[in-house]
């Protein structure tokens, strides 16, 4: 009987505390969504005038959207372990991101990982599936210059052509850095079988923790944003721009950054635990290797296998995490300094906190702006 009111006790814990999160959320959407969508409005005629200052300040309040979904797991314990190598130093220089895809809380590690690299989350373009344009987050990232891209066959062709225009028209005209993007295609637990039964059919690995990528957006994101190549490698030489930035250069991109993302026991968090926060505090690992983008090769074979052999790797180093607890043998001591006391205590509790705060003042002018309109709204109308 102890037992059952014990049970009973902490479901209703966390059904309140589940309750009591959702409202917390739902009013931050409805605080912070409107403020970042007002003010690009507002900054329109700047806009005009002066493209790149209005990036940069969206690219600001970008980065505090991003640090509110961050804040919503590190309320609720859901922490970030990271291994490999370090990546702060490419924050500067551009780069492509390619992420194992496991569910929707991917994104969300992602924003919470990177709020220390630097101008990386203000200057990063996002690869993602169709469906994320209809959350609440969708149109900031539609503001923002995001790609969302729809799956299957019938839409793969169209989506490839679409995703090259999208890249000629804002990558380089936004400034853009870093560009992420989810080869698998889909969750794990949606494409596992299917990518298993083609890869027997191909004899080729078989993949259990992911799944066999996809060439077409990579392929694309090299030709369009790599550097001039060289013997069917992308070189390292500065290349034009589009052609509406005459007379600017760019070098390009200069790495390919492969991220895989851990969880603990193997278990997938999704949006819902990170708004809800149900699950028991949790670390998450995040793993970065780093290749220079010369020895990424474009042409469609040797790229099939340079993507293949990279998350063959990242099976063996997911098995390997999940049997050890331990992302690699040789990365523990090497980044000490990010575990947990030095992440959450250092630059990414700095700057979580001063991206909230100024999302907080941000919120607090943009209310004022309101409600000095709905004041001024009856006098206008008596008025005329």
């Amino acid at each position: 009987m102890a037992q059952l009111l014990e049970g009973a006790r902490n479901l209703g814990w966390v059904l309140l505390n589940s309750f009591l999160r959702f409202i917390f959320v739902f009013i931050n959407n409805c605080v912070a969504i409107p403020s970042y969508c007002l003010y690009c409005i507002l900054l329109q005629p700047l806009r005009v005038m002066d493209s790149r200052t209005f990036w940069l300040i969206e690219g600001i309040m970008f980065k505090w959207m991003l640090a509110m979904v961050s804040q919503w797991g590190w309320v609720a314990g859901y922490t970030v372990m990271e291994w490999g190598d370090d990546v702060r130093p490419l924050s500067e220089e551009e780069a492509m991101v390619i992420v194992n895809h496991q569910a929707t809380g991917d994104v969300c590690t992602l924003m919470m990982c990177l709020q220390d690299k630097g101008t990386v989350v203000r200057k990063m373009m996002w690869l993602m599936d169709h469906v994320f344009k209809y959350t609440n987050f969708g149109l900031v990232s539609l503001i923002h210059g995001d790609f969302f891209i729809r799956q299957g066959k019938a839409y793969r062709d169209k989506q490839l052509i679409y995703l090259k225009d999208h890249l000629d028209r804002y990558y380089h005209s936004r400034d853009r850095k870093w560009i992420v993007l989810f080869p698998e295609g889909g969750f794990l637990r949606k494409r596992r079988e299917t990518s298993q039964a083609f890869a027997k059919k191909n004899s080729l690995p078989h993949l259990t923790h992911v799944t066999l990528p996809r060439l077409g957006a990579t392929q694309v994101i090299l030709k369009t944003l790599g550097p001039q190549q060289e013997n069917g490698c992308l070189g390292t030489e500065a290349s034009t721009l589009h052609p509406s930035q005459s007379g600017s250069k760019a070098k390009g991109l200069q790495w390919v950054v492969d991220v895989t993302i851990a969880y603990s026991k193997a278990r997938p968090m999704d949006i819902q635990t990170w708004i809800f926060g149900y699950r028991p505090p949790t670390v998450t690992h995040v793993h970065y290797r780093v290749y220079p983008i010369k020895e990424v090769p474009v042409e469609t074979k040797p790229l099939t296998d340079w993507l293949y052999q990279r998350f063959v790797e990242k099976e063996d180093l997911l098995a390997h995490f999940y049997q050890t607890g331990l992302c690699s043998p040789h990365c523990f001591f090497r980044f000490l300094s990010l575990t947990l006391s030095g992440l959450f205590h250092s630059e990414f509790y700095h700057s979580l906190s001063r991206s909230l705060a100024s999302l907080l003042i941000l919120s607090f002018f943009t209310y004022l702006f309101l409600s000095l309109s709905a004041l001024s709204l009856p006098i206008t109308i008596f008025s005329s």
